[in-house]
């Protein structure tokens, strides 16, 4: 089972951009999907974007067109790239992966990921 582990959380201000990454060390599966979540303060973690290996991605819709998921140059490496963005976007974020594809549903299934990392702070300031 692959770890993982998240960077490039901070401080970013209303509007402007920030890029997360994620890297898995240990066995990386052949079929994958990447993940990122994230939890505000007082609520539930929630779904923000996958990636499978088979190239689909998907995204939630507070996140549409401003917040782009994709790999480095090999699969061992994930980024989320957040564009415009908005104080609700302030949270932990946390990267999972999961053995093998996954559908639009159980893609946004927290129980669906069997590797999650420790989860990195982005705070928004005006």
């Amino acid at each position: 089972q692959a770890q993982v582990t998240e960077s490039g959380g901070g401080l970013v201000q209303i509007g402007e951009s920030l890029r997360l990454s994620c890297v898995a060390s240990g066995r990386t599966p052949n079929t994958y999907t990447w993940a990122w979540f994230r939890q505000a303060p007082g609520k539930e973690r929630e779904f923000v974007a996958r990636l499978v290996s088979s190239g689909i991605t998907d995204y939630a819709d507070s996140v549409k067109g401003r917040f782009t998921i994709s790999t480095g140059t090999t699969r061992n490496t994930m980024y989320l790239q957040m564009n415009t963005v908005k104080p609700e976007d302030a949270a932990v974020y946390y990267c999972a992966l999961a053995i093998g594809q996954t559908t639009a549903v159980t893609g946004r299934q927290i129980t669906r990921y069997e590797s999650w990392g420790q989860g990195t702070q982005v705070t928004v300031s005006s």
